[in-house]
């Protein structure tokens, strides 16, 4: 069964760090272009970030640019989002999608002190 496994979220003080994964099973990434998303309280689930299958190309939303990087590791069937300088307003579930349309359950992101 393919399926889509985020971990790595957390509370964390504004200005802090989290590295995001998510592990693929069940089938192979490498074909699929892979993107983040996230949705916050109240708020619709909005891209943060996408990589293409070949990990040439990338796109963030502006609200990230700079300090999000997301990357690929097609040997480990993972994709990686490195989130640094966390604000308070980047607190959301964070979710992995694959260009194919599965959705992973999600990990919760909270910037606060």
């Amino acid at each position: 069964q393919a399926q889509l496994v985020e971990s790595g979220g957390g509370l964390v003080q504004p200005g802090g760090s989290l590295r995001l994964s998510c592990a693929a099973s069940g089938f192979v990434i490498s074909s699929y272009g892979m993107s983040w998303y996230r949705q916050a309280p109240g708020k619709e689930r909005e891209l943060v970030a996408g990589i293409s299958a070949g990990g040439g190309y990338r796109k963030y939303a502006d609200s990230v640019k700079g300090r999000f990087t997301m990357s690929r590791d097609n040997a480990k069937n993972m994709v990686i989002l490195q989130m640094n300088s966390l604000k308070p307003e980047d607190t959301a579930v964070y979710y992995c999608k694959t260009g194919a349309g599965l959705w992973g359950q999600g990990t919760q992101v909270t910037v606060s002190s």
